[in-house]
């Protein structure tokens, strides 16, 4: 982990883990360590793995939660602040949301970086909010080397302040991505 010493090196490090698709039915959120134990992470245990990585090198251990529509799921991403710009690290299987480089000024400047991107089969941009970062150093210095799911982390990500993207008149006018758009929801990284 010291040799991944950029939130880049970081990235390339969490795209080599396998996606956890959770073949036993089981939802987990695990911690970092119960990641490197199984290989494989969804969204939300990657961002913890990640934000627990940057956290080695001097970046505090952030989560930002984004809120989608009843019809998608939520994304979890680990933004980071490199000379005063924010980006972030993100697993998804898909092409779209995934990394960001620091270039956002502000943290609606990179939570709206991903919602021409966060989009279902049929089109619906699905994007609804997003969190105020979290800061996992609240849940205290053993949450990466737990052994049990860390359900606190994702219930405290669902109750922290969240902003809305836009008024819902303006939702209401939302136009569907464009049908080569949605081809790229047929790109995946790894095989289910």
């Amino acid at each position: 982990m010291k040799r991944l010493n950029t939130p880049a090196k970081t990235q390339d490090f969490l795209n080599r883990i396998p996606v956890n698709f959770e073949k036993d039915g089981v939802d987990r959120v695990k911690s970092p360590i119960m990641v490197l134990r199984d290989k494989n992470a969804h969204c939300i245990e990657a961002a913890i793995l990640g934000a627990y990585i940057l956290s080695l090198h001097s970046h505090p251990p952030l989560l930002l939660h984004l809120a989608s529509t009843k019809e998608d799921m939520d994304h979890v991403i680990a933004p980071f602040k490199v000379k005063g710009y924010w980006g972030a690290l993100s697993k998804g299987n898909h092409v779209t949301l995934r990394y960001r480089d620091p270039v956002y000024k502000t943290i609606r400047e990179l939570a709206m970086s991903f919602f021409n991107e966060y989009y279902l089969e049929n089109g619906a941009k699905t994007m609804r909010s997003y969190s105020r970062p979290l800061n996992l150093n609240i849940f205290g210095s053993h949450w990466m080397v737990q052994n049990e799911d860390l359900w606190n982390i994702d219930q405290k990500l669902d109750k922290i302040k969240h902003f809305d993207i836009a008024p819902k008149k303006i939702m209401r006018l939302l136009r569907k991505a464009d049908k080569i758009e949605r081809r790229a929801l047929d790109i995946t990284d790894w095989k289910e």
